[in-house]
């Protein structure tokens, strides 16, 4: 059974900057693509970056582009995106996602993801 745990959220001032960490277990986390998604109050849960397994490819909304940077440590099975430039809009709950099979261009779609984590909670305040 594959299990991610997100862990690094928290409360921080607009501009500060946060690192969320997702812990992947029962799998091997370098077959994975894997991404981040966030969902704030009433809203739909929105793509913020995905990685391939390879550590390689990249992509991310223009929302978070240049502010934001997904990375892995396949070594330590462990996910991370690092905010920077944080602003109140940023708030949300965030989760990490793992994808056996990522094709073509569907990094930012929910249903192409097969694991999540149960998500962190970053609160921005201005």
């Amino acid at each position: 059974q594959v299990q991610l745990v997100e862990s690094g959220g928290g409360l921080v001032q607009a501009g500060g900057s946060l690192r969320l960490s997702c812990a992947i277990s029962g799998g091997t986390f370098s077959s994975y693509d894997m991404a981040w998604f966030r969902q704030a109050p009433g809203k739909d849960r929105e793509f913020v970056a995905s990685m391939s397994r390879n550590g390689i490819a990249t992509w991310y909304p223009d929302s978070v582009k240049g502010r934001f940077t997904i990375s892995r440590n396949n070594a330590k099975n462990t996910l991370y995106l690092q905010m920077n430039s944080l602003k109140p809009e940023d708030t949300a709950v965030y989760y990490c996602a793992a994808a056996r099979v990522l094709l073509g261009y569907n990094y930012g779609l929910e249903r192409a993801y097969d694991y999540w984590g149960q998500g962190t909670q970053v609160t921005v305040s201005s």
